[in-house]
């Protein structure tokens, strides 16, 4: 089955994430994967780590036979992301620590979540795929 992907910036994830949990009881799971901008002098992010995860997290997402979504929700540049004001570090239901942070969300809330220094990990992106 097709990875469906949606994408959010800071400014448009409010209406996004409305989409995305109006469509997530037609998926058998859904996932949403705060990263970091890309730069754009390098055209990579600006985040290691997202470097690093993206693209394993792309492979399990995009293998897996079930009806799967991603919203990919970027959480802007490395100051913007360094506020610790910044709206998704204060929100009280992601409460995010850092980039990336991969949640497999379920009936309306977190079932589970992989932060930075996990989220690149083949057994624990196939532990949560498994959770749902």
């Amino acid at each position: 089955m097709p990875l469906k992907v949606l994408e959010a910036t800071i400014s448009t994830f409010n209406g996004v994430f409305d989409k995305f949990k109006s469509e997530a009881p037609n998926n058998k799971a859904n996932f949403i994967l705060f990263l970091a901008d890309i730069d754009p002098a390098t055209s990579q992010s600006w985040c290691p780590d997202c470097v690093r995860a993206e693209p394993v997290i792309y492979k399990k997402l995009e293998a897996s036979s079930d009806d799967v979504a991603l919203l990919k929700a970027y959480v802007g540049d490395r100051p913007t992301w360094r506020n610790s004001q910044h709206p998704l570090r204060i929100d009280s239901q992601f409460k995010l620590k850092g980039v990336p942070t991969l949640i497999l969300w379920e009936n309306d809330e977190i079932k589970g979540r992989l932060e930075d220094h996990e989220a690149h990990v083949e057994r624990k992106i196939d532990a949560l795929l498994s959770n749902n």
